[in-house]
């Protein structure tokens, strides 16, 4: 038997956390009226899809790397800053959605995490972070008559 590394003890949870979450995605109840995608159809192919990538991730080669032991304290912390700062970000965004709206919290946390990532065309960035969430505001808000927080901007 091949010993545990950590590719496959977290093949091994995400495959868990997939069953579990397929489980719910099947409670999810069909419409009466028989249509090509229901509502049940994306939950189910995500469950899918994160089942089959902990299965590759569980048979996945590890790296060859050097001894994590023989890192020094700062910098391991280095290798973790990202996803600290990430998932801080995304806790905040969340925090901020309600109060800022859909819009202004998109667009500071994709300006924030790209200027955090390295990239300097300011103008560029801004462009892009604004555009993106507020194409996506007016599609969903308009075409697809879904409520978004509309937070402190006017429309």
């Amino acid at each position: 038997m091949k010993a545990l590394n950590a590719n496959r003890v977290l093949g091994v949870l995400i495959a868990a956390l997939s069953l579990v979450y397929l489980y719910a995605a099947y409670q999810i109840p069909t419409f009466p009226i028989p249509r090509p995608i229901d509502s049940d159809a994306f939950p189910k192919v995500l469950g899918l899809v994160m089942l089959g990538l902990s299965v590759w991730l569980f048979f996945e080669r590890p790296e060859a790397r050097g001894d994590e032991a023989a890192l020094s304290l700062g910098e391991q912390a280095r290798r973790w800053l990202p996803v600290v700062v990430t998932a801080s970000a995304i806790a905040i965004y969340a925090a901020s959605l309600q109060t800022l709206g859909f819009v202004l919290a998109s667009f500071l946390l994709v300006a924030g995490l790209t200027w955090f990532y390295g990239y300097r065309r300011h103008l560029v960035n801004a462009a892009v972070a604004l555009a993106v969430p507020l194409v996506l505001y007016l599609v969903m808000t308009r075409l697809m008559t879904i409520h978004l927080p509309r937070g402190l901007l006017p429309f």
